[in-house]
């Protein structure tokens, strides 16, 4: 026994000290850390680059990333107007639509984009600049998943204000709210949903009828959403045209990410891939030749 306490007091300690030292400033970092992310608006900080931010990627992935936006016109693919951004599609379209007008110097401008896009108040801002906007309306009611009728099953008569449930009865408008900013219509009809034979299939509550909810420039939606369904290949000459310049410069980025960090940096590296694309662009439609001269002039 005294031989072993002998050897218990000649343990060197330097290398716990050392790392019990680390543990401890590594928590102090954490805690800042920690401080920083409740401070910041939107709840999160990139160590690796600030101005980067969490975002959804293909095949619902999360990255750290940034945002690239760009407009290209439908006759010569080329890009007119492109922006980085550290927050996704949605709130983007009228930005960049109006910076293109800017570049054109023309108001009546078409503009085709995703259902990533889709926002009611941006479509409605981008139509009231004088442009025509076409971007597929999104479903994010939720309704297939609970086993209910979707929204697109109840038929708006535009005459009498109201709508036709798919048990045929009417449901007029009750009333106005404001919901995430838009103003909105409420169309309901208590007595007919309370005694109805399919009501399972068209709400879940037991005490609540269906209510039908309607932006009050929704028309303006309806009339875009009637241009797509006209005319589909307006969707195919999206992706024709957006996929081909992103395709090409993905792949001269060797499909990999920016070799750049802060939000000033990544732009100028978009920049210049942005301008060789349309020089390279440029010269297959005027060829080197006629480039030079047009750049002379």
């Amino acid at each position: 026994m005294d031989t072993k306490d002998g050897d218990e007091k000649d343990i060197d300690t330097t290398v716990s000290t050392s790392k019990l030292a680390w543990l401890e400033q590594r928590l102090v970092e954490l805690k800042a850390l920690e401080i920083q992310v409740n401070e910041h608006p939107d709840k999160q900080v990139s160590q690796t680059d600030p101005d980067a931010r969490l975002m959804k990627t293909q095949h619902m992935q999360r990255q750290v990333c940034y945002n690239v936006q760009s407009a290209v016109d439908t006759k010569h693919h080329l890009i007119v107007e492109h922006d980085v951004t550290m927050t996704t599609d949605r709130g983007q379209l009228t930005l960049v639509a109006e910076q293109v007008q800017k570049t054109l110097g023309k108001q009546d401008i078409t503009i085709i984009a995703d259902k990533g896009y889709f926002s009611r108040n941006d479509i409605k801002a981008t139509q009231d600049l004088g442009m025509t906007a076409n971007v597929p309306q999104t479903d994010t009611s939720g309704s297939a998943k609970k086993g209910i009728f979707n929204k697109s099953l109840f038929k708006y008569d535009k005459d009498k204000d109201l709508y036709i449930c798919p048990a045929g009865e009417e449901l007029p408008h009750r009333r106005n709210i404001t919901e995430d900013g838009l103003e909105q219509k409420v169309y309901v009809n208590f007595y007919a949903c309370r005694d109805c034979d399919i009501r399972g299939k068209c709400t879940r509550s037991l005490k609540e009828p269906r209510k039908m909810r309607r932006w009050v420039h929704e028309e303006e939606i309806d009339a875009m959403q009637q241009r797509l369904d006209d005319n589909p290949k307006i969707s195919v000459l999206r992706r024709q045209t957006v996929e081909h310049q992103f395709g090409t410069i993905k792949m001269w980025m060797g499909a990999t990410h920016f070799l750049m960090k802060r939000k000033k940096n990544v732009s100028i590296e978009m920049n210049l891939h942005v301008l060789a694309y349309n020089l390279k662009r440029m010269m297959t439609i005027m060829g080197t030749t006629g480039l030079m001269e047009a750049i002379k002039q």
